[in-house]
């Protein structure tokens, strides 16, 4: 209930920052000229190309935000490193380098990563880390509940089993990467729900959060307990519920297990019509980049009560404590939903779903 308040309080606070296309002129400020405050370049680095989130929604909407706030004269400067640690170690150094005014980075390796996080801080370029909390000492950190998407996952695997559920119910759960802290997160959110309900037969960490091998440990999990002993799987995001449905069709199975999945990704949405996958979490992106950019405009312009009032929240690094934070809430997303999440957020229309493979699906669960 804090949580669900306090987002409630961000979003219209947001709304009053940007009223007139930047912060309030009479607020707390190190200099009086505006224009020139609002001439500020952020780096926006992201973390890999198999979730098309990123460049699809988090970057132009992170981008619009950041010139509104400016009066159109702030820039972004994009880049993807392709699930590659060192790239992005590369990538942050050149922005660095090229004295951009902050950094907000979604990281590749949260561990890796901190030598440049410390560099930057010595470089007085402030670091926001976004989605994944990265070592080193970063300025804020603004993300999802990762704990309650894995908890909303595992839900989701026992409403679909309903009554029949229990501890002879086979499950198998592909997570994320083991480079990114918030899997092993959404993880042990999951096993708070599922241990002692069902049994999880086959566990995989999946590297680079990698559609081909999520496949590859779904066709593992079928020669070791056979098809048709699979209850339902524990997919991390959506990416890997693709690579896992093509296993299990691969090795036969033609009526799909319970499938979650994590980021509403459009070819999730279509799968769940379809009813190949059971569910997916949404997590409302433009939120959280709209956030992300008021939080590093308010950092750089000087704005420490807009700055805080964005970062109520606490959370813990290996490395530092106490880091301010913001976490968003997310929304499970079923067949029974789709109209009243994604499609009322913008995300996606119905003819972007209801393409002609999926019309007869559409009509069939009333998404016409």
């Amino acid at each position: 209930m804090r949580r669900t308040t306090l987002s409630l309080a961000i979003s219209t606070l947001t709304f009053s920052l940007v009223g007139c296309g930047g912060f309030d002129a009479a607020s707390t400020s190190p200099t009086s000229n505006r224009t020139r405050d609002n001439h500020i370049t952020v780096g926006l680095l992201m973390p890999e190309t198999t979730n098309t989130r990123f460049a699809k929604f988090d970057y132009p909407i992170f981008k619009k935000q950041i010139a509104d706030l400016t009066q159109q004269h702030g820039k972004v400067i994009y880049a993807n490193a392709a699930a590659d640690a060192a790239k992005q170690k590369h990538q942050m150094q050149e922005m660095i380098d090229s004295k951009v005014d902050a950094i907000v980075l979604d990281a590749v390796d949260s561990h890796s990563i901190a030598g440049m996080v410390k560099k930057a801080k010595d470089a007085e370029v402030p670091v926001i880390a976004y989605d994944r909390l990265a070592e080193g000492p970063i300025d804020a950190y603004i993300s999802f509940d990762n704990d309650l998407v894995g908890e909303v996952q595992a839900r989701g695997l026992l409403e679909a089993l309903g009554t029949k559920a229990g501890p002879s119910d086979k499950i198998v759960m592909i997570n994320g990467s083991p480079t990114d802290p918030n899997s092993g997160q959404f993880k042990e959110g999951a096993l708070s729900e599922l241990n002692g309900k069902v049994t999880v037969a086959a566990s995989f960490d999946t590297p680079d959060w990698s559609p081909k091998y999520a496949a590859d440990h779904m066709t593992e999990a079928v020669n070791s307990i056979g098809k048709d002993n699979i209850a339902a799987v524990y997919s991390a995001n959506d990416a890997m519920a693709g690579g896992i449905v093509r296993a299990l069709k691969k090795a036969g199975v033609t009526e799909m297990p319970p499938i979650t999945g994590q980021d509403a990704d459009l070819d999730a949405v279509q799968r769940i019509v379809t009813g190949e996958q059971y569910m997916t979490v949404y997590k409302p992106y433009r939120q959280e980049a709209e956030n992300a950019a008021s939080m590093v405009v308010a950092k750089v312009q000087g704005f420490s009560i807009q700055f805080d009032s964005f970062t109520r929240d606490r959370v813990n690094s290996p490395t530092d404590k106490d880091i301010p934070s913001q976490m968003v809430e997310v929304t499970d997303l079923t067949m029974h939903n789709i109209k009243e999440s994604v499609i009322a957020d913008g995300l996606y229309t119905v003819s972007d779903i209801c393409t002609a493979q999926y019309k007869a699906a559409c009509a069939a669960i009333g998404l016409t």
